[in-house]
């Protein structure tokens, strides 16, 4: 099993970054394809980004790319999103997750095993 710990949310202005980090314990993260997910209130829980066990391929929902970069560091067990000319529609709670498959089923949350806590990240136009 893993743990995974979310952190680096906050209140930014549009236009701003932010760079989220989530760190995992318990087993090696490098076992691990990683995603990052959202959630926007009254919304469903949506794709982000996800990346590969090595951190060589990445996938990047439309709505991001271009703006946000997925990496991970499996040295210190963790994985970072890097957000960039963030809009109010950004906002929503972000939650890291932890699968074991890679493929086009990245993008779905029950291929996911693992999932943090979350993280608010508040853009304000």
């Amino acid at each position: 099993q893993v743990q995974l710990v979310e952190s680096g949310g906050g209140l930014v202005q549009a236009g701003g970054s932010l760079r989220l980090s989530c760190t995992a314990s318990g087993r090696p993260s490098s076992y691990y394809v990683m995603g990052w997910f959202r959630q926007a209130p009254g919304k469903e829980r949506e794709f982000v980004a996800a990346i590969d066990w090595s951190g060589g391929t990445t996938y990047y929902a439309d709505s991001v790319e271009g703006r946000f970069t997925i990496s991970r560091d499996n040295a210190k067990n963790t994985v970072y999103l890097q957000m960039n000319s963030l809009e109010p529609e950004d906002t929503a709670v972000y939650y890291c997750a932890a699968a074991q498959i890679w493929g086009t089923v990245v993008v779905r949350r029950d291929y996911y095993n693992y999932w943090g806590q979350g993280t608010q990240v508040t853009v304000s136009s």
